[in-house]
């Protein structure tokens, strides 16, 4: 069974969550994927990774997407080693990793060349809304 695997950099800016939902909604249809709304929840959620990236991560932004039985796996690595945690939301924000958690099965944090790479796994796609499976 092969894996599908893509990978980018986003450039730093107020652009760079528009800049990773066009590129990776552009990406998982290239893969087949056909679902609206599972490709609008996909931008979401990477659009959520990335500007928490931009707003509390260092160096540059990294995206990254897997694609292994079927199983989407949206990646998003930055320079700084600080895990994010759930706030309350208030009129600045706190509302990205409740979104992710309602738009994924799970989603954690591991190390990544002296920084940190957040991954979520999207909810599965509807069936029959991918056009080749992997």
């Amino acid at each position: 069974m092969s894996v599908l695997t893509a990978r980018f950099d986003v450039p730093l800016g107020a652009h760079a969550p528009r800049t990773a939902r066009h590129a990776t909604t552009a990406v998982l249809t290239g893969w087949g994927y056909r679902d609206d709304i599972w490709l609008d929840q996909a931008a979401v959620v990477i659009s959520e990774l990335v500007t928490n990236a931009v707003r509390h991560g260092g160096g540059c932004v990294e995206v990254s997407m897997e694609c292994h039985h079927g199983r989407v796996t949206l990646l998003v690595a930055d320079g700084s080693s600080v895990v994010p945690r759930r706030r309350d939301a208030d009129s600045c924000g706190g509302r990205g990793l409740a979104l992710i958690e309602a738009l994924t099965t799970r989603w954690g944090v591991r190390d990544h060349q002296g920084g940190k790479q957040v991954w979520a796994d999207l909810l599965p796609c509807p069936a029959g809304h991918r056009a080749h499976r992997s």
